[in-house]
């Protein structure tokens, strides 16, 4: 009996270092897989953001590794934390999805880009460059924007090649 006993005490003592792969990466791999063969947009989203998620944990843990070895507690914390973003019942990635992520990205802070990206010289280089923008313009400021920008870039045109032809006509005459 007290050999079983040690088990039972090595067992609870380690449970993070047992359960802990098989509950954050097991299961989701199993999981993830799963999803990419159904046709079900749910629990592709519930799976991308628990990846997403536990990437920015293991970010958190190897930038404060040091930090993170003075709370013993921590590798617990990480477990259930783990089991609320995993489990089914509780669905926790999901939750963080549509209450954190999507919120902000659908209205991002308004904030100084702190990033200089230079454009490229000629932006429109595919067909696709130029529907992608007409889509994100329309996303944006609506189809109704849309089709006033058009008239107007239409209307400029217009004048552009009217000017041109009066311009071509006056310079025949002198």
């Amino acid at each position: 009996m007290g050999s079983s006993e040690n088990i039972f005490t090595v067992l609870a003592k380690n449970i993070d270092v047992i359960a802990g792969p098989l509950i954050s990466l097991a299961y989701p791999l199993y999981a993830s897989i799963k999803a990419i063969e159904t046709k079900s947009r749910t629990d592709d989203q519930q799976w991308l953001t628990y990846w997403v998620i536990y990437s920015m944990i293991t970010l958190f843990e190897l930038t404060f590794a040091k930090v993170l070895e003075w709370f013993p507690i921590w590798p617990y914390v990480k477990l259930i934390a783990t089991c609320w973003l995993v489990l089914p019942q509780f669905n926790g990635a999901a939750y963080v999805y549509e209450h954190f992520v999507r919120p902000f990205y659908r209205n991002p802070p308004q904030t100084a880009n702190m990033w200089y990206i230079p454009r490229k010289k000629n932006i429109f280089n595919k067909p696709d460059d130029v529907l992608s923008a007409a889509e994100k313009y329309i996303e944006e400021h609506g189809t109704e924007a849309f089709e006033r920008l058009i008239s107007k870039a239409d209307r400029e045109a217009r004048a552009r090649r009217n000017s041109y032809t009066v311009f071509e006509d006056d310079y025949v005459y002198y």
